[in-house]
Order: structure tokens, then sequence, then C-alpha cells
């Protein structure tokens, strides 16, 4: 048997870190090629880590409610079968970087105590934790969050020195169990602390960086929907009777957009610094809300799909996300991001872009209201709002805005006439 790491996979596009929620085995279990090693928390989706190999595990490196950078070793296994082509250790890249005199017991201690994972980096920022003075428990003395949460917690936490060269403490008084709270945000009687959770912290740290790195632009359309709400309404409860699962608005309005993306490509990119990538496929990225986390699963090949087949995407993602069954390549691939704010009633807002894409669309609320029509008379209407948000540095107001009017007119035309859900 020989000896193989198993690292943190990239589980999204801009995903570059995870956390370690839950080990699932331990050392001594045997294990199968693909069978479930530990779940994983990202900003995008809460995942299982499958075994690379057959075989023995050896070591458990990565603890739970750990961060880790993608590619960094979380266990190791005594392999009984090693396949080289889909080997995820980095092992062979790392073995002869160097030689040195010191003994591999101080080697492996002086690598991790001097390596920190993002999030400890992260939380020792955050409190002013002078990491030179903790004691890491972790292997080889590496600092772990929960080293750093157990001196938080305590009440004393090292800081840098000050100006007279004497280390010094900061003390902290502890507030229901979470001992430190930043100066500018006073926590008075009565109020409540609520944790950052992994994926909630990686959430919005996603939003900083897209709001950091995209010029934002932002434009609206109004569409006039009647057709398509007296066409969806007419066959909605046979379609419930014939399909098992609701044909939504929103399976319309996704399937207008995939339809625009493929007529307007430039809309369908990504900006990757030098260059700019039009992607060819059309996976359109949806927001799915369960309590307070949302996750952006993927609808691929959406162009390619009929209205029932998109519906039907829509309702088996949703369910996957409530429930935590979410798989990795589930949320991978996004091209284009449309939002179905108007399901909280919403008539106007403005999408952050789900980065590294160069666009976001809310679909809003359908209201009724009275429109003055071609023939001047005064009619009450079905409408809704298209806002998109876009990233300037690939597009302009010329292709959305014409790809906003293609999107009108598709939705516009939508009728038992002229439209087929299958």
């Amino acid at each position: 048997m020989a000896v193989k790491n198993i690292t943190m996979p990239q589980l999204g596009e801009s995903v570059t870190e995870g956390t370690i929620s839950k080990w699932l085995v331990a050392p001594g279990d045997e294990v199968k090629k693909y069978d479930p090693l530990a779940e994983v928390l990202t900003d995008k989706v809460n995942a299982e880590i499958p075994s690379s190999f057959s075989g023995i595990i050896k070591e458990i490196i990565a603890q739970e409610d750990e961060t880790l950078a993608v590619g960094e070793i979380i266990c190791t296994i005594d392999a009984i079968e090693v396949d080289q082509g889909e080997e995820r250790s980095v092992e062979g890249e790392t073995a002869n970087v160097s030689q040195t005199a010191e003994s591999h017991d101080d080697k492996m201690k002086n690598q991790h105590k001097a390596r920190y994972s993002p999030a400890v980096v992260r939380m020792a920022q955050e409190y002013d934790i002078d990491l030179g003075q903790v004691d890491g428990t972790g292997l080889g003395g590496r600092i772990t969050r929960k080293d750093l949460q157990k001196l938080i917690n305590a009440g004393k936490i090292p800081t840098k020195d000050d100006t007279s060269g004497q280390p010094k403490q900061k003390v902290v008084s502890a507030n229901h169990g979470f001992a430190y709270q930043p100066a500018h945000v006073p926590v008075l009687p009565g109020d409540t602390v609520i944790p950052i959770t992994p994926i909630r912290r990686k959430i919005a740290e996603n939003m900083v960086r897209s709001k950091q790195e995209i010029p934002h632009a932002w434009m609206m359309v109004e569409v006039d929907v009647t057709g398509l709400v007296q066409f969806r309404n007419s066959i909605k409860d046979e379609f419930k009777l014939k399909e098992g699962f609701n044909l939504t608005y929103f399976s319309f309005f996704v399937k207008a957009v995939a339809q625009a993306l493929r007529e307007y490509p430039m809309i369908n990119s990504v900006w990757a610094g030098d260059t700019i990538v039009q992607k060819k496929d059309i996976n359109l990225s949806i927001a799915v809300a369960s309590e307070d986390i949302l996750y952006v699963p993927v609808i691929k090949n959406a162009d390619e799909q009929s209205i029932k087949g998109i519906a039907k995407e829509i309702v088996g993602l949703a369910n996957k996300a409530r429930n935590g069954r979410l798989r990795t390549d589930d949320i991978q691939g996004g091209t284009f991001t449309v939002n179905n704010t108007g399901s909280f009633g919403s008539v106007q807002s403005m999408g952050i872009i789900n980065h590294p894409q160069a666009a976001i669309l809310q679909i809003e609320s359908i209201v009724k209201r009275p429109v003055i029509l071609k023939n001047g008379g005064i009619a009450p209407r079905d409408m809704v709002n298209l806002c998109l948000s876009m990233d300037h540095r690939v597009l302009d107001g010329l292709v959305c805005g014409n790809f906003l009017k293609r999107v009108k007119e598709i939705l516009e035309n939508i009728s038992r006439e002229n439209t087929s859900v299958y």
C-alpha cells in the first residue's frame, strides 16, 4: 500500500477555500473509492468530499471547523489501488522542493506553524491576534481556528508588541460566549450577538470581492406579461396533474433569458484580467434560499431545454438546496445569474454580480396596474420589471439594452397560440 493525500477540492469557479464541517470517517476506517470522507462548507454549497482511492484512513489532518485553501491536504490514506489519472495528491509536486539537515519532525512543525489557513489569518486580523504568540494544536503545531476561538473565549488575546517592546494582551469581556466585539460596534444590554457561520462569512467575502473588483452599472426595462400570466394560469392545474410539479412563472423567464443569451453571447462572458472569455455553454445560476443561507445552483445548457425541463430543474435544485444535498456539479459552471426577487414582492432591485460572471438579472414581482394602450385606451395589465446589473469592464449599455429588449420581446409574445412548454 502507498500513502496518498486527499486535498481540498475546488467546489466552484470562484471558490478558493472550504471549511470542514464534519468528518464522516476516522483513522483506521476502510473506505472505497468515491466513498464520502467529510462534509465541507463553501460560500456556494454544502458538499461531501469523496475518496480518490480505496484503502485505510491513515491520518486526519484538517480539523472540523477548520478552513483550508483549495489544494491543501485534509487527510492521508493507505491506498490499496492507485489510479494515477485521478490522483488528487500534490505529493509528487512537492516531494523534492527542498532538502535540509533539520529533522523531519522539526521541518513539519516549522512548515505548518508558519503557514496559516486563510480563515486563521482573517480571524487574527479581526481580533488583532499576534499569531507568533499562539501555540497551535494542529498537525505539527499548526494554528487552527479553534485555537484562536479558545483564546478569545478566555478573554485574553495576545497582541503585537507595544512601543515599550513588551508583549501585551487584550482583555475582553464575554458576552453569551462571544468574547470580543469590535470597538466600533458596541454591544448594549438587550442586544443579541449572532455568530457568523462559515458559509455566511464566505457569502459576505464573495459579495465584497464582487463590489470591489467589478464596476457595476444598472438598467431596467418594464415588460407586459399579461399573455404569459393568462397562458400559465390556463394550463398550470393540468400541468401539475400530469407532471407532478408546479409550472412557475420563473421557468418562463429563465427560458426567455437563455434564448436571448444565445442571440447576444457577449452577455454570457467573464472578465479574465487581460482577456474576456465568452462562454459557449449557457449555464444559468439561480438563487435558492434555505433558511438564512443562499445557494446558487446551476441549470446546465438552459437554452437547449424546454420550459417544462427548466421548471423540473428549478424544483429539483431547490429541493436539493433546502435538504442540504447539492453536489459539487450542481453549483459549478454558471455563466449568468437569474434571480427571482419577485418571490419576495420586490418590484425593483439592483443585484450584486455573481463573480466572475459579467451580469445578473433580477426578475421582479408581477403586478397588475392600469396601462395606456397603443390605441389610447386604459386597461389593467400584468407588468414586471427586469433589472440588470452588468460588469462595465465587459459590457456597455448598447449590448445590454439590446439584450433586455430581446428578453422583453420574447416574454410579451408568450401565449397559448405560439408557445409550448414541451
